[in-house]
């Protein structure tokens, strides 16, 4: 993760260079290859402490070496000519790997200040190679200041998380593997480190077990191998090279290659691919070609369906997704969700909002697909991560409250359990739950939020659940109208939130502040709702208090409740009310964080459905026992009243 000390010194970079070089992206290029400069210098130092010898910088190019760059006998306009005739000559250096000579390809000095270059070599002279992440959180973060990473919807992904989807789709050595929206290649460096810490000889963390015997260095090579990245950022694959050179990656894969409208790569599957790619689409949508199994032009559709088909026939993915996915009603994202829950899903993890602070505050989840495992699974697990060791503000600070070492290995266990076939049964995650596919399939939304799938009550019943639509019709309220003439003189209520809040449940509910004048609002054109509506929050703090409430008489119903209206040859309202009572809108709102339900929600809540006759029994019991608990609350009322009396009369006798 980019620590504070980072930011200052790019940010010091960049101040030195903002006279001379006005151009954002130019800024970008001059410290992108002043850093790789630096860091082959570092490399070359670093195997001359080891006994070695300096690789890149040699012969006819040691002069150029950075440490005589530097050096203070040198006079400001001498250390310009050597450092422009240094980035300039340095792509025809044969000492020096070819992706480094292509990074270096028309390489060009800008300005000829040499006091300006001075205070530039010296800024990034205080970066050093002591680890191979860092040109990685550098780039972004230039990225991220810049504006190009929000523009293109590309958000730097903490290296836990990475981690964290990587230890669980556990990639193997024989597997190829790849990411097809690779940025700075985070996701296949965390993916060779995986493996070849299963080969260092250790015992692995949290177990007995020793790791197998080291890999040789053919072993490696052939590893190396099996990975693949495509980016369609120039800027990105040169990074990703560099990145996975300095992980000892001698001829990286990394390809320029738009993954969702070019076809040349189609046909090449991988048996674990790794992503976070980009949520945003751009103006206009995406042009792809015919070949996806959904047709519509969102990126993150596409992305997903590329992903789910490019797996082989034993293939497994982890994928970063915005929360759209999970639950956005367009045919298309219903489509997608149906073909994953029916081939390709094993688990859905929620992260919460503020895993990609400082860059974006987007709420996301994550994908597990497992080929194998969906074809013989009738379950999906959900798993919901509410801390992940980081504050979730701008600063992401350290904090104690960590879920993801336990959410692994409860999503290990769930896994495993699967793999060898055996039962569920016992299997009580503590940060998930465990549903059958058949009850995501159950309406046509296929939703992939767990909590719609939990039950605040369960409702043992031999009866059967049909969606709320089948038996009301569910519609929003009305604009309250603006200016006190709607409301002098007037004679059916308008009920807001507020009003609603006030009651908070009520199956007999009458009257609001406001009354509204019948002729003066006809222009309005404002519906009035019938005695026996039920209103139901959908937007703002309301709703996931649960307010809940019947109307006694016809009124006016503003716009963030929904109006219920049940066809009572099939349904009672006053049953219905009472059932939804028992919905906590929080377990079906789409995002957790976010006090918002759309009507096609609220549509598909299902209800148990017995006849008419038992409907009446069920509110004819429940009114016994809430006139039973109103009287009992008088007489606590009562109670309370005496008690507070006894101090008083004793004071005054």
């Amino acid at each position: 993760m980019l620590d504070a000390e980072t930011k200052r010194k790019i940010d010091s970079t960049r101040d030195t260079l903002v006279g001379k070089v006005a151009d954002p992206k130019a800024q970008v290029d001059q410290i992108t290859n002043a850093l790789i400069y630096k860091f082959m210098d570092d490399m070359d130092k670093k195997a001359q402490d080891l006994g070695g010898r300096a690789t890149f910088f040699i012969n006819n190019f040691e002069k150029y070496s950075w440490t005589k760059l530097l050096d203070k006998k040198l006079s400001g306009y001498e250390r310009l000519n050597l450092y422009e005739q240094a980035i300039t000559g340095m792509s025809k250096n044969p000492h020096i790997p070819q992706l480094f000579r292509d990074i270096f390809k028309d390489a060009v000095l800008p300005y000829r200040d040499p006091e300006t270059l001075s205070l530039f070599l010296k800024e990034i002279d205080r970066f050093s190679y002591d680890h191979s992440e860092n040109l990685g959180d550098v780039f972004e973060y230039l990225l991220s200041v810049l504006g190009s990473q929000g523009d293109a919807g590309q958000f730097r992904t903490p290296r836990h998380i990475i981690d964290f989807i990587v230890n669980i789709v556990d990639p193997k050595k024989n597997e190829t593997i790849l990411d097809p929206a690779c940025g700075t290649a985070g996701f296949l460096i965390s993916a060779y480190n995986h493996i070849l810490r299963q080969y260092d000889g250790k015992y692995n963390k949290g177990t007995s077990q020793r790791a197998q015997r080291n890999l040789s260095p053919g072993e490696k090579q052939n590893i190396m191998k099996n990975f693949a990245g495509y980016d369609i950022t120039p800027d990105m694959v040169k990074l990703s090279l560099v990145n996975m050179y300095l992980h000892g990656f001698a001829d990286p894969h990394i390809f320029e290659y738009d993954t969702l409208t070019n076809e040349d790569r189609w046909n090449e599957l991988a048996t674990v691919i790794l992503a976070n790619p980009p949520f945003m689409t751009p103006k206009g949508g995406i042009r792809p070609h015919r070949r996806f199994s959904i047709q519509c032009n969102r990126s993150e559709v596409l992305f997903v369906d590329y992903i789910a088909e490019h797996l082989t026939p034993s293939g497994r993915a982890g994928i970063i997704v915005p929360e759209g996915i999970v639950f956005q009603s367009q045919n298309a994202y219903k489509q997608l969700r149906k073909m994953l829950v029916e081939e390709y899903l094993v688990v859905v993890i929620s992260l919460p909002a503020g895993v990609f602070k400082p860059y974006s505050g987007v709420k996301t989840s994550i994908l597990l697909l497992d080929r194998l495992l969906a074809k013989k699974s009738e379950y999906v697990g959900f798993f919901k991560v509410e801390n992940d060791g980081f504050q979730l503000g701008d600063k992401r600070l350290p904090i104690n409250q960590n879920d993801l070492p336990e959410a692994q290995a409860q999503i290990g266990e769930y896994l495993r359990l699967l793999r060898t076939g055996k039962s569920l049964d016992d299997l009580q995650p503590t940060l998930g739950l465990i549903v059958k596919k058949e009850k995501i399939a159950s309406d046509d939304e296929f939703s992939l939020i767990g909590e719609r799938y939990k039950s605040k009550v369960h409702l043992t019943t031999t009866f059967p659940h049909v969606p709320l639509k089948t038996v009301a019709t569910i519609t929003a309220g009305n604009s309250a109208p603006q200016g006190a003439e709607y409301f002098e003189g007037g004679k059916f209520p308008f009920i807001r939130t507020s009003d609603v809040g006030a009651i908070h449940r009520s199956d007999d509910f009458a009257g609001a502040r406001d009354k509204v004048n019948q002729k003066a609002i006809n222009n309005l054109r404002l519906r009035l709702f019938p005695p026996g509506t039920i209103l139901f929050p959908k937007s703002g703090a309301s709703t996931f208090l649960n307010h809940r409430v019947t109307i006694s008489e016809a009124a006016y119903v503003a716009s963030h409740l929904a109006c219920i209206i049940c066809d009572e040859k099939k349904a009672l309202s006053k049953y219905i009310y009472n059932v939804l009572c028992l919905i906590d809108a929080k377990q079906i709102a789409p995002d957790q964080d976010y006090p918002s339900l759309r009507l096609t929600t609220i549509e598909n809540i299902k209800i148990p459905l017995p006849p008419l006759e038992i409907q009446k029994e069920i509110v004819e019991q429940i009114k016994i026992k809430q006139n039973a608990i109103n009287h009992a609350k008088e007489i606590i009322k009562n109670l309370e009243r005496e008690r507070d009396d006894i101090l008083a009369k004793k004071l005054e006798g």
